[in-house]
């Protein structure tokens, strides 16, 4: 599973672990993403996204309809 957020598109980033001695160790800060159902009126089914803790604060704010009608328009399968 990619840890790219399907709402968002957060991916990982990219930086270094710097030690008390300060050597530099490269290091990947990956995305808090989720496994996450939900039901989409318009498609009168359940979806399942991979989504982050800021994609479903999005989804919250927006409203499934809205998130789910940006993803198809991207060319996303759901």
């Amino acid at each position: 599973m990619a840890a790219v957020c399907q709402v968002t598109g957060a991916g990982p980033g990219f930086g270094n672990t710097i030690s008390h001695s300060h050597r530099r160790n490269r290091r990947r800060f990956d995305v808090n993403v989720q496994k996450k159902k939900y039901y989409v009126p318009s498609l009168k089914r359940t979806v399942t996204l991979t989504v982050s803790a800021k994609g479903m604060k999005v989804i919250d704010a927006r409203g499934i309809e809205s998130v789910v009608a940006g993803i198809l328009a991207r060319g996303e399968k759901i």
